[in-house]
């Protein structure tokens, strides 16, 4: 009974553990001529309750084929513009919300 007891447990607590990863983390990046720039994943995918597959597969692929983020691509409604438009969420000209 008790090997059975553990057993559970232990599953219990490793799903618990996978479920609580939610998101990737915090991506930097660091662009010539402006201050780090931080992406949250946590931020759009808790705070703003999106889910993976809002960005993923429609504008990032992976790391190795999507197409580098750039300001110009942002502000042509690409990349992090498709959303930071200035009325779905921040307009890319708030460069302190990214850049710290």
């Amino acid at each position: 009974m008790r090997p059975l007891f553990l057993a559970v447990t232990l599953a219990l607590l490793a799903f618990g553990s996978a479920r609580a990863v939610v998101g990737g983390g915090d991506i930097s990046f660091e662009p010539k001529g402006a201050g780090k720039a931080v992406f949250s994943h946590d931020a759009h995918v808790v705070a703003a309750k999106l889910r993976c597959q809002d960005c993923h597969a429609r504008l990032y692929l992976d790391t190795k084929r999507s197409q580098h983020a750039t300001m110009k691509r942002m502000q042509q409604g690409r990349s992090c513009g498709a959303c930071h438009d200035g009325k779905r969420a921040f307009g890319v000209d708030a460069c302190d919300r990214c850049h710290r």
